[in-house]
C-alpha cells in the first residue's frame, strides 16, 4: 500500500472513532514538531476544523516552538489556543524542594509532559473531547514517550508510521519543509533532542524496524530501549481474579 492510501485509511479511522465514541471533538497538543503537525493535518481532514482544537502548552519553552506551532496552525487553518503550564510546574517543583527532594533532569522533564497531559484532559473533559496522541512507530517501539504524559491519550493515529514516513506524509499534506524537517525535540530543556536522548538516529531506527541490517551498537541500544520500556506498552498488571467463596 502506498503512503497516500494509508493516510486515507488513517483519516477514516480517526473519523469513525470520534463518531463511535459519541464525543464532540478531538483535542491535540500542538508543539510545532513534525509528529503533532501531521496528526493535526490528519484530524483536520478527517473531522473538519470545528471538531479539532489544538493547544500549545509552553513550560519555560523556547519561543521559537510557539512560533512554529502558530505557523502550523496558520498553514492548516485550525483552531488553536495557548495554555501556559509554567506556573503549576514551578509550584510543584517548589513543593518538592520544601521537602528537601531535588528532582533530576529526567524527572523534571517528565513532570512537564505530565502537566501537559493534565491540561489536555481538563480541556477535553470540559468540551466533551478525546485526546489525540502523536507517538510514531519509532517512539512506541523504544518507549520514547512519557508514561501518563504524552503516552496518556485516547487514540494513536500515526503509531504505525516510521519517522521518515511521518516527514514524507507532512509534505504530502502541504506542511512546510521548515516544520517537516525540524530537528525532533520535545523542548523540555535547553539543547534537548530526541536522537541524543535515545542514543540512536531515527534513520537507523527506521531501518531496524524495517528489518534492515544496522550496526551492532545501534541494534543493542534499540533492543535495550525496547526491553526496559515494555511496562509502558502493556496493560496495567493485576493479580488473578478473586473467586469468592459461596455464602
Amino acid at each position: 500500500m502506498k503512503l497516500e492510501e494509508y493516510l486515507k485509511e488513517i483519516e477514516q479511522f480517526v473519523k469513525e472513532y470520534l463518531e463511535n465514541s459519541h464525543q464532540k471533538q478531538y483535542v491535540l497538543g500542538l508543539s510545532g514538531g513534525v509528529d503533532s503537525s501531521l496528526v493535526a493535518a490528519i484530524c483536520k481532514n478527517a473531522v473538519g476544523k470545528d471538531k479539532l482544537i489544538c493547544i500549545n502548552m509552553p513550560i519555560d519553552s523556547n519561543p521559537a516552538d510557539l512560533e512554529d506551532a502558530e505557523d502550523l496552525a496558520s498553514q492548516l487553518d485550525i483552531n488553536y489556543l495557548v495554555i501556559d503550564g509554567s506556573d503549576p510546574y514551578h509550584h510543584m517543583v517548589d513543593e518538592f524542594n520544601k521537602l528537601g527532594i531535588s528532582l533530576d533532569t529526567a524527572t523534571l522533564a517528565n513532570l512537564k509532559v505530565r502537566i501537559r497531559m493534565c491540561i489536555l484532559y481538563a480541556y477535553a473533559q470540559k468540551v466533551g473531547g478525546l485526546v489525540v496522541g502523536t507517538d510514531n512507530a519509532d517512539e512506541r517501539y523504544t518507549g520514547y514517550f512519557t508514561k501518563y504524559g504524552d503516552g496518556g491519550v485516547d487514540i494513536l493515529p500515526i503509531v504505525h508510521l516510521l519517522k521518515r514516513e511521518v516527514v514524507e506524509a507532512c509534505k504530502l499534506y502541504g506542511i512546510s519543509d521548515k516544520l517537516a524537517e525540524r530537528t525532533p525535540t520535545a523542548g523540555l530543556f535547553e539543547g534537548q533532542t530526541d536522537e541524543t536522548e535515545m542514543g540512536v538516529k531515527y534513520s537507523v531506527l527506521d531501518d531496524f524496524l524495517l528489518g534492515k541490517e544496522i550496526d551492532e551498537k545501534s541494534k543493542e541500544r534499540i533492543e535495550h530501549l525496547h526491553k526496559i520500556s515494555e511496562h509502558k506498552r502493556v496493560p496495567i498488571p493485576t493479580p488473578k481474579e478473586f473467586i469468592r467463596d459461596d455464602e
